[in-house]
Order: structure tokens, then sequence, then C-alpha cells
């Protein structure tokens, strides 16, 4: 149990290292970073679709079969996501995004979304080094690879709402580590509360499946051209290949 511990923290924190990654998109041209972030999103689409599909699901199945129950927790994780992100967007769309040289309040907004978000994550990363170590590497792979075009978008909202670079790497990053609470908590009631991780890990799935689903594979769609479109094909693929080929390590 030690072993494992150290492993989703040492996990979690490796995907809170990720929000420092504003730093290195600084001297990169603009369009040139659009251009490569949407085939990123693309093989994050396919990596969380195949974490879902391939690890967490099946690993719930072969653990307490499928039942009503399951398919109730993954809806619930779809719905959790859903109202976070509504939260998200309601208040950047009310937000008075003006050129001040004061820090606005969507700024402030984006960082407790995205705080509860890693604290979610942080929480699901945990549940899945409950199940098994290869599970839960797989599932710390499909986080990490969602966290880097988020934390690039996260990092412009900051300075866009008002922080500067230095202050904007700092809070992002202090929102980034909410997630070793989520995993320190997920712990504690691991030992509280008996295969806690056969009700985290399918909201888990939902919420894998939603944010693929409803918010990487739209983007996808705004690319028609067929050169393009078939890059994007690929490196989805490429991202469930990946989740496949960590059924080796098991």
């Amino acid at each position: 149990m030690a072993n494992t511990i150290i492993l989703i923290l040492l996990s979690v924190f490796l995907v809170s290292l990720i929000s420092f990654i504003g730093i290195f998109t600084l001297s990169i041209n603009s369009k040139k970073l659009k251009k490569t972030l949407i085939y990123l999103i693309s093989f994050s689409a396919g990596a969380l679709l195949g974490d879902a599909f391939i690890h967490l699901l099946p690993e719930i199945i072969e653990a307490n079969n499928f039942t009503i129950n399951t398919s109730l927790l993954i809806l619930l994780g779809i719905i959790i996501f859903f109202v976070l992100e509504k939260f998200i967007h309601w208040e950047h769309c009310h937000g008075n995004i003006t050129q001040d040289n004061h820090v606005h309040p969507f700024a402030y907004m984006n960082l407790v979304g995205d705080a509860l978000h890693n604290f979610i994550d942080g929480s699901i990363i945990a549940a899945s080094y409950f199940i098994s170590v290869p599970v839960g590497i797989a599932t710390t792979i499909a986080v990490c690879l969602h966290e880097i075009p988020q934390e690039i978008g996260d990092f412009g909202v900051l300075i866009h709402g008002g922080f500067t670079k230095a202050k904007a790497l700092a809070i992002n990053f202090l929102s980034a580590i909410t997630a070793l609470l989520g995993a320190l908590i997920t712990i504690l009631a691991g030992k509280a509360i008996e295969n806690i991780e056969l009700l985290l890990i399918p909201i888990a799935a939902g919420g894998f499946i939603y944010i693929a689903g409803s918010d990487l594979i739209p983007e996808l769609h705004k690319e028609t051209k067929i050169s393009k479109s078939l890059i994007q094909l690929i490196s989805l693929i490429l991202g469930v290949l990946v989740m496949l080929s960590l059924l080796l390590l098991e």
C-alpha cells in the first residue's frame, strides 16, 4: 500500500507540473501553436476514450460485473463534468473582458474551475491506482495528455485577464496542485470506505467520455480540409493505440 501511495503522489505531482507548460509557448508563433495543438487535442481525445474503454470500464466489469449501478455512475460522471463546464462557461461569458490593467473576475473564475477540475483529476488517478498500477499509469498518461492543451489555454486566459506572466505561472501551479489534495482525500477515504474505486472509476470513465466527446472532438470538426482531417484521425487512433499498448504492462 505504501508503494501505491508513493506512485499516486508522484503521478499527481507530475500532472501538476504540466501547469508550467505555458512558459514554453511564449516564444512560439500563435499560428504555429494553434496548428500543433489541434493534433495534440486529437491525440488526447483518443487517449481519453482509450483509457475509458480499454482500462477503466473493463477493470470495473471484471471487479464488480456490469450492473445498472455502474451505468448510473458513468452517467453521473458525464453530468458532473457537464455541470462543471457549464459553470466555467457561464462565468466566462458574464466576465467583462476588457484591456484594463487590473485582473478581471473571469480570470479568477477560471482558476476556481481549473482547481476543481484538477481536484477531480487527482481523485481519479488515486482511484485508478487502487485497481492496479498499470491502470493508474494509463490514467495518469491520459490525464497528462488532456492537461497539456488545457493548461496552455488556461495560461492564455490568465494573461488576458490581467495577470503578469510570472504571476500567471505561479498561480496556475497553485491551482494545479489541488490535484494532490484530491488524491490525498481519496487515499484517506479509501481507508474508510471499502472499494471506493468501484464508485469513482465509473464516474471517471463518464468524465473522460464527456471531455473527449463534448470538448475535444467538436474542436476537430472545425477543420474541414481532407489532409488535415486525416492527420487528426491518425492522431486520434494513435492515442487509442497508446492506451492499448499499455495493456502489455499488466
